[in-house]
């Protein structure tokens, strides 16, 4: 967690399998963490042991169960008895933590310790590529989210996002038929992030942008930050939300990674709309991680909070659970999946795994999930696990195999 349209027919139709033994499941000793390690762990602000490309696997890993079967039974709606073979993924939630030159600058800036650190230093190409086989996933975007906590300054901020996007723009050129990149853009200064989205999209050739939820307690849809969406609306860009920390909260025994991310993008999503933003920028295409966190169960208050003097007419409302893209990582259960696809639908919610932040296991275990959700029958199995990522990035299409 760090932690238009496009030709469906022909593509889809790529099945699942796995392609190589999987080195994956680096073991996670987070209950015995410190309260720092455990933040880190969740928010894959740490870097890999690898150079980007063809970087051998981490010694620390072990082989995650492959996946029993590559069929799903029949679901309702299809003739009784028939099985269908699921498409391979496109994985929207990555996060490739991370190569040298970002490792080392972490480490100078005492973010990660000289050797060890959580589980998100394990990050390297081919043990991402194994696993990926292994769970049947053809394309990941990679992406870094990086907190304004971990660079408090806009200079800082600049020039870490400087080299995580340099590597995340080298691992996608190395292997463009296996990974995608969304940049990691700097919020604490607007003027650094416009230059950074046009740097990254014009030079480096990003897919779209990872962007954090807040920068300090200036969350998306602040007026400072007006430029950057402006910036992103002309692009028509598509944006990952990440959420962090709230700010202000003060430790409890419940990691912030387990509840407050959820409430934190909530936060977001109801800044963007409450403060104009989501229709002003009518053209960029917002992902809300982790099935949009609380905002989709709790969109609701937005209406009734007007008696209280904040909030959103109830039409805005629902039409902006509809604008909104949702991931798998971490909601998909058969507890969420129910209110998700009736507040937004099966065609905007999008399959992401939130490796290398969890475990290769845990991966397997929302890919399993998924598969066995009785909320989803197959045709919005195949759109989440691949088709809807091919209409909101239609540029992929040309680059798998």
């Amino acid at each position: 967690m760090f932690d238009r349209d496009a030709d469906q027919a022909s593509d889809p139709t790529q099945a699942e399998h796995s392609l190589s033994p999987g080195r994956s499941g680096v073991d996670n000793r987070a209950g015995r963490a410190s309260r720092r390690s455990l933040l880190l762990t969740a928010t894959g602000v740490v870097a890999g042991a690898t150079v980007a490309a063809g970087g051998t696997a981490a010694a620390t890993t072990s082989p995650a169960p492959a996946p029993s079967s590559s069929l799903l039974p029949g679901q309702p709606g299809e003739p009784a008895g028939s099985r269908r073979e699921m498409p391979l993924r496109i994985d929207v939630h990555h996060h490739a933590m991370m190569p040298v030159p970002v490792r080392d600058w972490l480490i100078a800036h005492g973010v990660i310790p000289p050797s060890g650190g959580p589980l998100n230093t394990q990050w390297d190409i081919d043990t991402a590529i194994a696993t990926m086989d292994q769970y049947g996933i053809q394309l990941a975007l990679v992406s870094a989210a990086v907190p304004a906590a971990f660079t408090p300054t806009p200079a800082l901020a600049v020039e870490l996002s400087t080299i995580v996007n340099d590597s995340l723009s080298a691992i996608s050129a190395a292997r463009p038929d296996r990974f995608g990149w969304l940049a990691t853009i700097p919020l604490l200064d607007a003027a650094d992030a416009v230059r950074e989205i046009n740097r990254s999209y014009d030079e480096l050739g990003a897919d779209g942008v990872l962007l954090t939820t807040h920068a300090g307690t200036r969350y998306l849809g602040d007026p400072t930050l007006e430029p950057v969406l402006a910036a992103l609306n002309a692009r028509d860009g598509v944006a990952l939300v990440h959420p962090y920390d709230l700010p202000g909260a003060s430790p409890i025994a419940v990691p912030a990674f387990l509840m407050d991310y959820a409430a934190d993008t909530g936060r977001a999503a109801v800044q963007l709309i409450v403060s104009g933003a989501l229709d002003r920028h009518p053209r960029i295409r917002w992902i809300l991680a982790h099935g949009g966190g609380a905002f989709p169960y709790l969109a609701g208050r937005l209406s009734l909070g007007r008696a209280l003097g904040y909030g959103a007419d109830p039409a805005v409302v629902r039409s902006a659970l509809r604008r909104f893209w949702y991931d798998t990582a971490g909601p998909m259960s058969p507890y969420s999946t129910p209110s998700l696809i009736a507040a937004a639908g099966t065609d905007k919610i999008l399959f992401g795994s939130d490796y290398n932040a969890i475990p290769a296991a845990t991966l397997g275990d929302g890919v399993a999930a998924l598969r066995a959700d009785p909320a989803l029958d197959w045709q919005a199995r195949a759109a989440i696990a691949r088709g809807n990522a091919l209409r909101l990035f239609p540029a992929l299409a040309s680059r798998l195999r």
